[in-house]
């Protein structure tokens, strides 16, 4: 651009210079018109002019870049505000009931120290009200409706709004945050405490707005496969410009953007505070999102000022307004919400332009413009914006609301640092409340030191309404209605196929799971609802072969000519793709995995989604996402490959899974298992499929590790009750002969680790005379969770033995354990075994060496189970102790 003060300057070098220009005088006679304009207009007179030229283009056609920014100004101007279409009193009545109502939980609470949010609805509660009046749609019609991501610390208000509809009563707001008697109400959306209410958790802040976009993202995919029409379904997620700050917030956007998921809508208010102070003090939340979403590919709609600013920017005709809105921080807005009309001329309206806007209003007003006439707070304003976000098509939409965080409650809540940990209003705050909100609650209601709760009845106008919106739209909001059917159990070959071994050949768990699932999915009655979730490893895990039969889910199919078409398993993408591969992205994966497994409630359609990653990066990196899945009521199958910390050893420190099985053991809902052999697969899947989708199913998912290695997978063994001790975790897999005198020791050993017991079996056996017992313990966590029921049975006066007690009972000798996890994993049992009990584990990091030096480094192999053994016998005297060193020196452990 040239200087308005000189001669045209040369322009920087730029891309275009490689492009040849077809007419230079043309193109030099542009650059002259704009000198012209900066020098005789100005340089914002110039910008003015480039963003018209710009949107001219737009509307014609041509293609050019996206601007990341707009002025600081709403989208929708108020001339092309959509038509409201309700009763603005009567909803203004509700929004002013509810508010009331939130504030009085959460401070009805305090006296007990139960705390509460306060301020969260205050300042969004117009942005959920016009949500639910006249956009959300309910599951009456077809099943699923939309999908409300709530924000958590909003929950007070909805909680509010559902009371009014008479869907909770006094008795349920007053058991908010007191949950122990099981009839109270969870502080934030939970699913599985509050079930018929609450879909999604979402005050882990970030998980919403991932899973939300993941959510968009498996309708999508269910229609494409035709399972269910969900081409009416949209998808809200609400969010803090706070919460923006975690990374899994804005990890998919781009994902969102180009799979066109314009049945997608985020709704950021922009209250512009976080938990303890401004998001942006010295910047703009405002325009750093703006710019964010827009480079992603977002369709971006601001509603940042109400009504009171319209005639205010038409006067602007030198856009001195419009600059100071853009140039003022957001510690400042913050402040001048707070201050006197004084202040906000001396600090805001400053220079000759400014000064004249001004000086027509009065103080009132002045104080208003910053104080309540923010776009969030305005019905009409949210209403356009909500409006322009679902009649966009071809992209995803954010709406990014300007609120003042605790709206309403008074100057000693709103815009105030602290507000996030202010828990209650004294009485006469609400008297000042109630004067504000218009109420007609009598001062002889408020004359006690309990505020009371204020319904207006059944039969008020205001509660018909409500009821009148909800039914228009399809059903009370937000809902979880679970509808869904049993699925029937696919045919016994599949799993008799695997538990009749693989003979001599050997095969890698991993091999013989991916098989199996394979054949699954080829079963008639349920093979269609298999989800296949693989983070961007398919060939890792051998599941390549599903490429051109299953396919692999994109909405755009395929575009290109595969590199590798001329291969039998050549890489093909369809839009009934079954195989959804994600990319380089766990907390991505986990998303889709808990929007498919939990599809039973959410769109009546039971899904069986099995996801498959790198052991180590499940729930160590995704951990709060799969407790997010369990109190979502997630169900499918989780796996771990490459398991353990000593089979995927030429990778190294942070590939070595050691401990996810005791990460796993702290989630009430995950049901782990560390299978040997093909067959116990087999019968664990069997039983998962039962358990999850049968007749009456649980609300657990299976988490399954499996090894890299390969092994021979012998047949099942022909042994009593041997399915129930896969089930239940634990069963003699090999014992010693009987007839054989001699000490004995009993070993415990799961996954791979029970291939170095019968090894040590074998040593113990011949070289010292010792006879051993191997068990195959599939979950050492189902064998705790079991003895944990039993001793909360004997509190009630109940007998029950623990399973692993009872199984055990009576084995000779001691008791050793042994995994490729560390010792804590094994030892999750030891308080329930009667017999001496010792344990070995990989604790520590991992290391890249081959298996066999890295199983005797962690002093696992079948050697040092041998010397191990040897010792916990010599400590009872059953053998000398001389042996111990002798197998030391005898196996190279000396060294």
């Amino acid at each position: 651009m040239s200087d308005p003060s000189g001669p045209t300057r040369s322009l920087k070098p730029s891309e275009l210079d490689q492009l040849p220009d077809r007419d230079r005088e043309e193109t030099a006679e542009w650059q002259a018109s704009l000198d012209a304009v900066v020098r005789h207009a100005g340089p914002d007179r110039a910008v003015y002019l480039m963003r018209r030229l710009h949107e001219v283009a737009a509307r014609s056609g041509i293609r050019l870049p996206e601007l990341l920014t707009s002025d600081y100004i709403n989208t929708v101007p108020a001339a092309a505000q959509s038509a409201f279409e309700g009763d603005l009193a009567l909803e203004s009545r509700i929004t002013a009931l509810n508010r009331w109502n939130a504030a009085a939980m959460v401070t009805r609470g305090a006296p007990a120290g139960l705390g509460g949010h306060i301020s969260t609805y205050a300042s969004a509660a117009w942005l959920y009200e016009i949500g639910f009046n006249h956009f959300f749609r309910g599951k009456d019609r077809d099943g699923s409706g939309d999908q409300l991501f709530v924000q958590g610390h909003a929950s007070p208000g909805i909680y509010a709004r559902v009371f009014l509809e008479g869907r909770l009563s006094v008795a349920d707001l007053d058991g908010f945050r007191r949950e122990a008697t099981g009839h109270g109400l969870p502080s934030y959306p939970h699913p599985r405490r509050l079930p018929w209410l609450w879909e999604f958790p979402t005050v882990s802040m970030g998980l919403g707005p991932l899973g939300a976009i993941y959510q968009a993202r498996f309708n999508r995919y269910l229609h494409a496969r035709g399972i269910k029409d969900t081409s009416g379904s949209r998808v809200w997620a609400f969010l803090g410009d706070g919460e923006i700050d975690e990374p899994e917030s804005t990890a998919a956007l781009t994902l969102a953007a180009r799979e066109n998921l314009d049945n997608l809508t985020f709704v950021v208010n922009c209250n512009l505070q976080r938990l303890d102070g401004p998001v942006r003090s010295n910047f703009k939340i405002v325009q750093e999102l703006e710019a964010r979403f827009r480079g992603a590919g977002w369709n971006v709609v601001k509603t940042l000022w109400g009504e009171a600013w319209d005639p205010l920017l038409g006067q602007d005709t030198g856009g001195e307004l419009v600059r100071r809105l853009g140039e003022t921080p957001d510690a400042q807005l913050q402040t001048l919400a707070a201050r006197d009309a004084a202040y906000i001329r001396k600090s805001f309206f400053t220079g000759d332009a400014l000064s004249a806007l001004a000086a027509s209003l009065s103080d009132v007003q002045v104080v208003e413009l910053f104080e309540n006439s923010r776009g969030g707070h305005e019905p009409l304003k949210v209403h356009a914006a909500y409006r322009a976000a679902v009649d966009h098509v071809g992209a995803p939409t954010v709406v990014l609301a300007q609120t003042v965080k605790g709206h309403t409650l008074g100057a000693a809540f709103e815009s105030r640092n602290a507000n996030h940990q202010m828990k209650k209003l004294t009485m006469d705050q609400f008297r000042t409340l109630r004067d504000v909100l218009e109420l007609p609650i009598p001062d002889s209601a408020l004359a006690g030191d309990r505020v009371p709760f204020w319904h207006p009845g059944p039969d008020a106008p205001e509660v018909r309404y409500l009821h009148e919106r909800r039914a228009a739209l399809g059903g009370p909001a937000p809902a979880r209605k679970v509808r869904s059917r049993p699925l029937a159990l696919p045919s016994a070959k599949p799993f008799e196929s695997l538990q009749k071994g693989f003979g001599h050949q050997e095969v890698a768990t991993t091999m013989a799971l991916v098989r199996l699932v394979k054949d699954l999915m080829r079963d008639k009655e349920t093979g269609a609802r298999w989800v296949p979730v693989i983070p961007d490893e398919a060939r890792t895990f051998g599941m390549e072969s599903l490429f051109p039969t299953a396919g692999i889910y994109s909405p755009l199919g395929r575009t290109y000519d595969p590199v590798d078409a001329d291969q039998l398993l050549f890489y093909n993408e369809s839009p009934s793709g079954q195989l959804i591969i994600e990319g380089i992205t766990e907390a991505g994966s986990v998303a889709e995995f808990a929007a498919a497994a939990t599809s039973y409630a959410t769109h009546g359609e039971p899904m069986i989604p099995f996801y498959i990653f790198y052991a180590m990066f499940g729930f160590q990196r995704t951990g709060d996402q799969f407790w997010a899945l369990a109190d979502q009521m997630g169900r499918g199958f989780v796996v771990g490959g490459t398991a353990g910390r000593t089979t995927m050893t030429g990778e190294g420190l942070q590939h070595g899974d050691g401990h996810s099985h005791l990460l796993a053991a702290t989630n009430p809902a995950a049901v782990s298992y560390d299978p040997a052999f093909a067959y116990e697969i087999a019968v664990i899947v069997r039983e998962g499929m039962r358990r999850m989708y049968g007749e009456q199913p649980d609300n657990v998912f299976y988490y399954l590790t499996v090894y890299n290695e390969p092994k021979q997978q012998p047949p099942m063994p022909a042994v009593p009750g041997i399915e129930d001790g896969i089930i239940r975790g634990l069963y003699r897999y090999r014992s010693a002969d009987p007839a054989v005198s001699g000490p004995r020791i009993q070993l415990l050993s799961s996954g791979t680790a029970v291939h170095w017991a019968l090894r040590a079996q074998e040593l113990l056996a011949a070289d010292w005379g010792v006879q051993a017992d191997v068990w195959s313990v599939t979950s050492w966590t189902e064998l705790r969770r079991d003895a944990m029921g039993a001793d909360a049975a004997r509190t009630r006066g109940e007998e029950r033995v623990p399973f692993v007690t009872e199984a055990l009972s009576g084995a000779p000798g001691p008791v050793l354990a042994v995994s490729d996890w560390m010792r804590q994993v094994p030892d999750q049992i030891s308080q329930w075994v009667e017999q001496d009990y010792f344990s070995l584990g990989t604790d520590g990091f991992g290391l890249s060496d081959t298996r066999e030096a890295v199983r005797r480094y962690f002093g696992v192999d079948a050697e040092s189970i041998v010397v191990t053994a040897l010792d916990r016998l010599s400590r009872s005297g059953e053998v000398a102790h001389e042996a111990v060193s002798q197998a030391r020196a005898r196996y190279g452990l000396d060294r």
